[in-house]
């Protein structure tokens, strides 16, 4: 083995620059950190080749005194920590001292300041291993430029794992918008070959969101903010702010922990992880914490494997977490971590739960003429707060004449084919559809009100005209054409409601007058006879008759009119694979879909134009009614609007 020997500061830095400049990206970031802590509030950056051939910065921050430009290119030389207690309680972006010094080993850098107390702006230039010491009177304003020349030039094969131009700049791009997510208050531009690509002015927190996500994100979008403060005290966050500051408006008890921000409509969700943005204290952070957090909150309204997208601003005390736990600084470690999670999570869900429903337009209205294009702007949304998270659309109660058909089962409506056809030509004629209008109609007119469409107080979902092909209800509202999926909407009404009654140690069971017998393989009888204080818990009297069937003889009140033996089979099968003790605990929500899935009015059951305006009602309702357990959307608005440019009216 050779001795051991001190390594050169040259090799120290390349070292250091391995860490923290991987590629293009990795040096616009680093810089648009400083800018910020220097108070800038336009930034201007502008590449070459990606950023491969040239990167400059610049902002008009407080600038550099001409002293300190030297040690501004020396490693570990820093104005923002002095002591330990300081590197305990960071407030800026950055920190080390190192980045600056990181990026000269690799790269001719050009650094030009201006103190704003002073009268001309100075130069320092580094080269590879040759620093200009003196610094050289230069033209420059209130501000610094930075300016990245020939990156890796002295390192030929860490150039090598450069992707191409297009690519590079798309990573520096990313690391922009995310900045200018973070800090709304500040310009940023974005310029590539000579070529403007991004202008963002100042504006305020809504605004840049949509600018950035696009305005399909801000159509769904869903404000929030909470904020504790110490000894409990709860407070409003401020909208727009930065999260670094320690009290809140009022004169109220210093913020311990607050977030804001914007979670996206479920309908908006991603096949990748791309539009998810979490910010530490205006730090773009990708935390496992925080990302578990918002997935839990999501996870009863995404539909599959589905991505959320959502932009968090998270401010805590700065003595409350730890930045220093990484080379790129993108996580960080939280002293209190389930505190942090359960605020979190509690946040989110509660705005998901008082969203209203958008789906994404269908193919008829891909040019941006579809319901989920047609909302108010990112500003409107962003200051509409419901009245109370308990109704999703935020109506009245239901009325009493439909509260009646909540009260029991859905029950198939006792009408034959031809007062079927009868009651289809009666309503086609009393609504101004033709008659030939092949809906099938259920039997009894729908009530008075439907006809009184801009009346004062209208439901959100309207009135019930129609069900088509035993799968739709067709409702008619203010706006125009609502299609429900009545089982999805179903589903997620019992779903609710079977959260309330477990969550309540309440739930009502119903005895059977005759008991639902059905052939059961070995494995399911088994389990009904080990696991019967389990289902006795969840509502279900399920007992053993023969060794090969098995006899329901009470089910949970509100699923008494669902498929019992698949209600069954499906209770017994989730107990089966993920055990009793998992059910009652972290899983409950899982079986509980799995209930609200197999007692849900079923496809081709027809219903009456009260069960269905009494379903409407419901839905009106209910938290997160605008998708079903599954994730996917429960109704569909089509406007006036609408369907004048589908069918080209005025035109």
């Amino acid at each position: 083995m050779p001795r051991i020997q001190p390594l050169s500061d040259t090799l120290i830095n390349q070292i250091s620059a391995g860490e923290v400049v991987e590629r293009p990206a990795s040096v616009v970031k680093e810089l648009l950190e400083n800018a910020l802590d220097a108070g800038a509030q336009a930034i201007d950056v502008a590449l070459e080749h990606g950023g491969r051939k040239r990167i400059r910065v610049t902002d008009d921050g407080g600038g550099i005194e001409v002293e300190d430009l030297p040690l501004a290119l020396a490693r570990h030389a820093t104005s923002k920590i002095a002591s330990l207690e300081d590197l305990e309680s960071v407030h800026s972006l950055g920190f080390r001292g190192e980045a600056l010094a990181s990026i000269a080993s690799v790269a001719r850098v050009s650094l030009l300041s201006r103190h704003s107390a002073a009268q001309r702006g100075w130069r320092i230039a580094v080269g590879g291993d040759a620093v200009r010491d003196t610094p050289e009177p230069a033209a420059h304003a209130t501000g610094t430029t930075v300016e990245v020349v020939d990156l890796y030039f002295n390192t030929p094969a860490r150039r090598k794992f450069l992707k191409s131009d297009a690519t590079e700049f798309a990573h520096c791009e990313a690391v922009v918008r995310r900045a200018a997510l973070s800090r709304p208050d500040v310009a940023f531009s974005l310029r590539h070959n000579g070529r403007v690509t991004l202008h963002l002015p100042r504006s305020d927190e809504a605004q840049r969101v949509e600018s950035v996500l696009g305005s399909e994100f801000a159509s769904g979008m869903r404000a929030f903010g909470e904020a504790i403060g110490q000894g409990g005290g709860d407070g409003r966050n401020s909208e727009g702010s930065s999260g670094e500051g320690s009290n809140t408006a009022g004169g109220m008890a210093p913020v311990m922990l607050r977030i804001h921000g914007y979670a996206g409509s479920p309908a908006y969700s991603r096949a990748s992880r791309d539009l998810q943005f979490a910010f530490v204290n205006g730090r773009f952070v990708r935390d496992k914490l925080l990302m578990h957090a918002v997935r839990e909150a999501y996870r009863d309204v995404l539909h599959g494997d589905r991505q959320p997208a959502y932009v968090i601003q998270l401010g805590i005390d700065p003595r409350a977490v730890d930045v220093n736990v990484h080379p790129s600084k993108t996580e960080v470690r939280f002293r209190d971590s389930r505190a942090v999670h359960q605020f979190v999570y509690h946040t989110v869900s509660k705005a998901l739960a008082g969203a209203r429903a958008t789906t994404p337009p269908s193919d008829a209205f891909a040019q941006g003429h579809g319901p989920g294009t047609s909302a108010g702007s990112a500003a409107e949304l962003a200051s509409a707060r419901p009245p109370r998270i308990q109704g999703s659309l935020g109506v009245a109660q239901p009325r009493a004449e439909y509260a009646a058909f909540f009260s029991r089962p859905f029950a198939p409506a006792a009408v034959s084919g031809s007062a079927t056809m009868a009651a289809s030509a009666q309503a086609a004629a009393g609504t101004g559809f033709p008659s030939e209008t092949r809906w099938i109609v259920p039997s009894g007119a729908a009530p008075a009100a439907a006809s009184r469409e801009g009346s004062e107080g209208a439901p959100m979902l309207g009135y019930a005209l129609a069900q088509l092909h035993g799968l739709y209800i067709l409702a008619q509202n203010q706006q125009g054409l609502v299609l429900v999926d009545m089982h999805a909407a179903h589903e997620r009404i019992l779903y609710e409601k079977l959260k309330l009654a477990m969550d309540a140690s309440s739930m009502q069971t119903q005895k059977l007058l005759v008991p639902s017998v059905f052939t059961a393989d070995r494995l399911e009888v088994v389990t009904a006879e080990e696991h019967a204080g389990t289902l006795h818990q969840l509502g279900f009297d399920i007992a053993p008759l023969s060794p090969a069937t098995l006899a329901v003889r009470a089910v949970p009140a509100m699923l008494a009119g669902g498929d019992l033996p698949e209600l069954a089979r499906g209770i017994l099968r989730n107990i089966r694979e993920l055990g009793a003790s998992r059910i009652v605990t972290e899983r409950q929500n899982d079986l509980l879909s799995t209930m609200a899935c197999h007692g849900a009015v079923r496809a081709q059951r027809n219903l009456s134009v009260p069960e269905m305006n009494a379903l409407l009602r419901e839905m009106e309702e209910t938290e997160r009614s605008g998708q079903c357990n599954h994730g996917r959307p429960t109704w569909y608005q089509m406007s006036i609007a609408d369907l004048n440019r589908l069918f080209m009216r005025g035109r």
